[in-house]
């Protein structure tokens, strides 16, 4: 079929002037007795003849008979349109014949199988029913190559066909040859001798395939990430003071088997720049020397663009926590080519005073204003302050209420004064189930429990509930109050029966807390005071066990007070990503009762996030308890070890002393236990994470030392908040078993526990 592109298409075919008349070759206008049009099956004679300039009748020029070619052809359904000129029976007849486009009614897929057709027909661009397109189609073929280029088929071969019937009715075939996806092979750099090869691929998302990346989907290229990853390969330069560096557009090459990709790119490095001088003007509102002194870079330093970025950003923050919401920071940095100096002026132009207006709150169909308002940092009328938002923001989302939380501004009617709009979307934070779950400790577990994160929409935490497992019974009711009668104060209570088997005794227990706390004068620090009562019983203890066990058989009562100090900076308490979670405590037994001791205990938790989505989490626990009597400290309150939630690899309640002669476990009055874990996403769509860790630690008696005889695992997990609730599988393998020990555990815990 003919491509018929302007003049071409229209003036190819003969145009015989020249046999109509019998004058000279160059006459310039001929007499015409009549005009048809022919070849036309689908338009329309009218619509033709409708934009026609020329008439019967004498002086019809070349000129006249060209406009009406090209308005004809501006129709767009037509490829090829010609002007013939004939005599019959003496009258002179100027016909206008047409090709017409002919009628796309299919367009067909052939060779796809990694990618579906109806992934694949939105890209080509083509609708049926339309005429036909040369140009469509070439863009079709274009955006199926880049479509499977960005899937990873970089050596696909796509080509196309048209087909016409009779009924001048096409059928567009597109032929694909869609090979192997095409892996990255080698991601090659050329004139790198600042940074190595393998520090510069470290900066990139793009990677290199390896043995797994078939599961993982990895070591596929995209054009995208690649031209981010060119300015990620350009920052690691400008970082070190080479400002003048050119990285070149990814180069893309298949190897000779054209089954794998190579990525090359081209870096010219130039000369390294240090600081200058370095200063700032403007509107200052403190002293020249505090604003330099938030400047990351020194006079001498190697230049950082992401340390001048620093320090924008810092005295931004500086003027905006002091009401300064539109200040601008201009960083002007005069370079010196010659001594390779690039000097730094900050202009600081701090805009105007700005206060908060009105405070809205949108999204909330449950939750009560209040119980948002209350974790607000800022109030209506305050000085405009971005740490305030940011920590508001932090402290709703912490709620643990809403599936979104985000805290921005907009302009009020005034421009030295701003509202604040807090937008929400709520998400069920109650359930009421029944269920079995499992434990690696309890075994199967039948529940049923009705719980409510923010009974009433008032932020009260409540609970009912009971589980039944193979080893265990608990029977729970509570309710906690975050904000006693609308104050910064935290009252509670929990209601509890729990009958427990352990390997050499049994314990009963029924009691209750009452829990008190408030805010302490530093931010993100609080304080409680619990108080606890139980009655509980010690049976079912076996002949040959310890005498540490034999002597607690019996019934006693416990009566203590617990004082804890907490300060929790985490960014979000359900999926930490920075911040840590500090705990120190001391309880005192012997406020009545016939139970005697003092128990302590410090934890620090902390949260690193790093690249790809990781988190890196240290966590350490440091315990003691002691007599405060001659009574024997009760063996519940004892420190046992061993299990999900202290050393993994290891039996639950097995680290810590042990009676040699009865092989029996009666806990420590000390312990101390680490864990070190590098949590990563595993699959993103649906939120499941795996961890890596490494976990050390033990439990030891009054005539041992801390820190004597660490125990040592290291493993791998899943976590997943499944539909069905929380699930963690956790492997440890016991770095030095002793001989009556597994060299492996697995752990794991499924289901709504209490």
């Amino acid at each position: 079929m003919k491509n018929g592109t302007f003049y071409g298409l229209f003036l190819s075919l003969v145009l015989v002037l020249a046999l109509a008349f019998q004058g000279s070759a160059d006459a310039r206008s001929y007499d015409i007795g009549e005009v048809q049009v022919r070849g036309n099956q689908r338009v329309e004679r009218g619509a033709i003849l409708s934009v026609l300039s020329v008439k019967p009748g004498a002086g019809v020029t070349s000129e006249a008979i060209d406009q009406d070619l090209r308005a004809i052809f501006r129709l767009g359904r037509f490829q090829d349109v010609a002007a013939e000129i004939s005599e019959v029976g003496g009258t002179s007849i100027l016909t206008y014949v047409v090709k017409e486009r002919p009628l796309v009614r299919q367009v067909r897929l052939v060779g796809n199988k990694e990618l579906k057709t109806e992934e694949l027909e939105p890209v080509l661009g083509i609708r049926t029913p339309e005429l036909y397109d040369p140009r469509k189609v070439e863009e079709g073929l274009e955006n199926l190559r880049k479509r499977y280029r960005s899937a990873g088929f970089h050596a696909a071969e796509v080509s196309s066909s048209v087909d016409v019937n009779d009924q001048l009715e096409a059928t567009v075939t597109f032929d694909i040859t869609e090979g192997e996806k095409n892996r990255i092979a080698e991601i090659v750099f050329n004139g790198n001798t600042v940074f190595s090869d393998r520090k510069l691929r470290k900066a990139m998302e793009t990677k290199e395939k390896w043995f797994l990346s078939w599961v993982f989907d990895s070591g596929t290229y995209n054009d995208e990430i690649a031209r981010i990853d060119r300015e990620r390969i350009a920052d690691q330069y400008f970082n070190e003071g080479y400002v003048d560096v050119v990285v070149s557009e990814p180069r893309l090459s298949l190897s000779p088997n054209r089954k794998h990709l190579i990525v090359t790119y081209d870096i010219e490095e130039g000369q390294q720049y240090r600081a200058g001088l370095i200063d700032v003007d403007g509107d200052l509102i403190d002293s020249r020397e505090t604003l330099i002194g938030l400047v990351k870079l020194k006079e001498g330093d190697v230049f950082s663009r992401k340390k001048l970025r620093e320090s924008v950003l810092a005295i931004n923050d500086f003027y905006a926590d002091r009401g300064y919401a539109y200040v601008n920071v201009v960083p002007r940095t005069p370079t010196d080519k010659g001594v390779r100096r690039i000097d730094l002026q900050l202009r600081i132009e701090k805009g105007e005073l700005v206060n908060f207006d009105r405070i809205r709150i949108r999204g909330n169909t449950k939750t009560r204003d209040k119980v948002i308002r209350r974790e607000m940092k800022i109030s209506e009328g305050d000085l405009y302050t971005s740490a305030g938002l940011k920590e508001s923001q932090r402290r709703i989302k912490n709620l643990g209420y809403f599936e979104e939380a985000t805290v921005a501004t907009s302009k009020a009617d005034d421009p030295t004064r701003m509202n604040v709009d807090v937008d929400v979307k709520e998400r069920p934070t109650g359930t009421l189930s029944a269920g079995v779950g499992y434990s690696s400790v309890d075994n199967f577990i039948f529940q049923g429990s009705a719980s409510q994160d923010n009974f009433l929409g008032l932020g009260l935490r409540g609970q009912i509930g009971a589980s039944l497992g193979g080893s265990t019974t608990t029977y729970r009711v509570g309710l906690l109050d975050p904000y006693f009668l609308d104050r910064n104060l935290t009252l509670g209570f929990d209601l509890y029966k729990t009958e427990r088997e352990w390997t050499s005794f049994s314990r009963d227990a029924l009691g209750g807390n009452v829990k008190l706390g408030f805010p302490l004068p530093f931010e993100n620090n609080r304080a409680f005071f619990i108080y606890r009562f139980e009655k509980k019983d010690i049976y079912d203890v076996d002949d040959d066990a310890s005498r540490y066990i034999r002597e607690q058989e019996g019934k006693s009562t416990l009566s203590s007070i617990q004082a804890m100090l907490i300060r929790d900076t985490r960014d979000y308490k359900l999926d930490p990503q920075k911040g840590y979670i500090t705990t120190l405590s001391a309880e005192y037994a012997g406020l009545g009762g016939t139970e005697h001791f003092a128990k302590y205990a410090a934890s620090h938790r902390h949260f690193w996030p790093l690249f790809w989505g990781m988190v890196f989490s240290v966590n350490g626990e440091i315990g003691y308890i002691q007599e405060t009597t001659d009574d024997e400290i009760p063996i519940d309150e004892k420190f046992f070890l061993g299990g999900l939630y202290s050393i993994r690899g290891f039996e639950t309640r097995e680290v810590g002393p042990r009676d040699s002669e009865t092989e029996d476990y009666y806990g420590g009055v000390k312990e101390a236990f680490f864990n070190f874990e590098l949590i990563f996403p595993l699959v993103k769509e649906i939120e499941m994470k795996g961890v890596v860790f490494f976990d050390t630690g033990n439990a030891w008696d009054k005539n041992e030392d801390y820190f004597e005889n660490m125990r040592y695992s290291a493993g791998f997990g899943i976590r997943w908040f499944s539909p069905m609730g929380p699930l963690r599988i956790e492997w440890g393998y016991n770095l030095d078993p002793e001989e009556w020990e597994d060299k492996s555990q697995i752990d794991f815990s499924l289901g709504r526990m209490f």
